[in-house]
C-alpha cells in the first residue's frame, strides 16, 4: 500500500473547479474538493492501493482591505465581498476536515490594484477603441501571493528527504514546482500531477512520473443506480 500525500494548490483549485462545476458556497466546494481527493486515492487500474498520508491545502487568506476601482470611480471593500464571504467559509470547512493542514501565504496590499487587461491596451494603443468603449469586465484585480509556493516546495521537500510518503499527487497547473519534483523523484517518491484538464509545459512533464485528472463530473454528484420496478424488466 503506497502512503500518499496530496498536496493542493488552493487557488488554482478554485479557479478551475468553478470553471468545471460552476459556482457553490463554501462548504459545497470544500466538500467537492475532499471528494476529489478521494477520486484520486480510491483508483483502481491494477497500481498499488493508496493510503492517504495528509492533504496540504495552500492558499491565501481572503483580502479585506479597500482598492480603488478607476473605471467605477469608487473604493471596492473586498472585507464586505461575496468572494470575501465564500472563501472565508471554505477556510473554515477545510480545518475541519480529518487530515487536511492548510498552509496560508499572504496577499500583498501594498501591490494590490485593478488592472485593464492586455487587449484592451493594444486597442487603446493602436487607436482602434476610445476610453469611453471601455467595460467595467475590462478590468481584473491585481494581487501578490507571498509564500505560499514556498510552503509547497519546502513541505514537498521534506516529505521526500524524511520518506514521510511514497507517493505525493500534486493538484496545480504551472511549472513553478519543477525543482521540488525533481528533488522528490530524486528520493524515490512517485510524483503524480494533476493539472484538472489543463494544458501542462513540456519542462513539467519531464519531472512527473504520471498523469491523473478527474474532471469528467462533479465528484459530489453521485451516478444514478438504476433499479429494477415501475414497469423496467
Amino acid at each position: 500500500m503506497a502512503k500518499t500525500a496530496v498536496l493542493v494548490d488552493g487557488g488554482f483549485y478554485r479557479k478551475r473547479a468553478q470553471f468545471l462545476w460552476g459556482k457553490k458556497t463554501g462548504k459545497e466546494r470544500a466538500e467537492e474538493l475532499n471528494a476529489y481527493v478521494f477520486k484520486h486515492l480510491r483508483k483502481t487500474d491494477g497500481a498499488e492501493e493508496r493510503h492517504l498520508y495528509r492533504v496540504f491545502y495552500y492558499d491565501c487568506p481572503p483580502m479585506d482591505t479597500t482598492v480603488y476601482h478607476p473605471y467605477l470611480k469608487k473604493n471596492i471593500e473586498f472585507g464586505k465581498s461575496d468572494t470575501y464571504a465564500f472563501t472565508t467559509e471554505l477556510f473554515d470547512e477545510l480545518k475541519r476536515m480529518r487530515k487536511y493542514a492548510l498552509r496560508m501565504g499572504k496577499l500583498s496590499p501594498a501591490g494590490t490594484h485593478y488592472d485593464l487587461s492586455y487587449e484592451k491596451v493594444k486597442k487603446l494603443c493602436a487607436g482602434t477603441i476610445a476610453l469611453e468603449d471601455l467595460e467595467e469586465r475590462d478590468f481584473y484585480l491585481s494581487s501578490r501571493q507571498k509564500g505560499v509556493d514556498m510552503k509547497l516546495g519546502l513541505d514537498i521537500s521534506a516529505l521526500a528527504y524524511e520518506r514521510l510518503v511514497d507517493q505525493i499527487i500534486l493538484i496545480a497547473g504551472d511549472s513553478d514546482f519543477v525543482p521540488a519534483a525533481k528533488i522528490a523523484r530524486r528520493k524515490g517518491i512517485d510524483f503524480i500531477l494533476d493539472p484538472m484538464g489543463n494544458d501542462v509545459s513540456p519542462d513539467l512533464l519531464e519531472h512527473i512520473d504520471g498523469m491523473e485528472s478527474f474532471i469528467d463530473c462533479d465528484p459530489t454528484k453521485k451516478r444514478r443506480q438504476h433499479r429494477p420496478g415501475n414497469g423496467d424488466e
